[in-house]
């Protein structure tokens, strides 16, 4: 009896992991979504703004050729190297998110940094592309990161705290450069 119970319910959530689909399939900024439209014909222009640990930022322009709109965003690429392969991960930041993000990065430094936590900690911001920019407390100190694709635990890109202030004069510098 305990075993037709057990099949059942094995059942029950194979049948609800099905019918809800894969939960783990990437999420889009606006620009991405704009850039992969069908019937249309984009052109993708790339800017350097700089690197911070071997991660590059750019800002990237599409424009529909046909309709003449244009969106732009800035573009954060990491390349992992494997045994096999080398792999390059992607984090795609609307230009209306970018405020967001450098505000949360000045917080950190000014109010987070400064603090010794009792207890353990992460602090992050997350972007609606999957992109996610944070802290955590470890023993020694904040340990601060950037995770460029949300389900992939590879897309890691670790910096120090002493980095922060490179990286938000990047973000600035990238904010200037989109096209709103």
């Amino acid at each position: 009896m305990r075993a037709i119970i057990f099949i059942l319910c094995y059942m029950g959530a194979v049948c609800t992991n099905y019918a809800q689909g894969d939960t783990k399939e990437k999420e889009l900024s606006n620009a991405e979504k704009f850039s992969s439209k069908s019937g249309t014909l984009i052109q993708k222009e790339f800017l350097d703004v700089g690197k911070i640990n071997k991660a590059e930022i750019k800002v990237i322009y599409y424009t529909d050729l046909i309709t003449l709109e244009t969106v732009s965003a800035v573009r954060i690429e990491y390349e992992v190297a494997s045994s096999y392969s080398t792999d390059t991960k992607i984090a795609s930041l609307d230009a209306d998110e970018m405020d967001g993000l450098i505000k949360s990065i000045k917080t950190m430094q000014e109010k987070v940094f400064p603090e010794t936590p009792a207890n353990y900690m992460e602090i992050s911001y997350k972007s609606r592309g999957g992109f996610e920019a944070g802290c955590y407390w470890e023993k020694k100190g904040w340990a601060t990161y950037l995770k460029l694709e949300k389900y992939d635990g590879k897309s890691y890109v670790f910096l120090k705290k002493e980095d922060f202030p490179e990286l938000l004069s990047l973000l600035e510098k990238s904010k200037e450069m989109l096209k709103t």
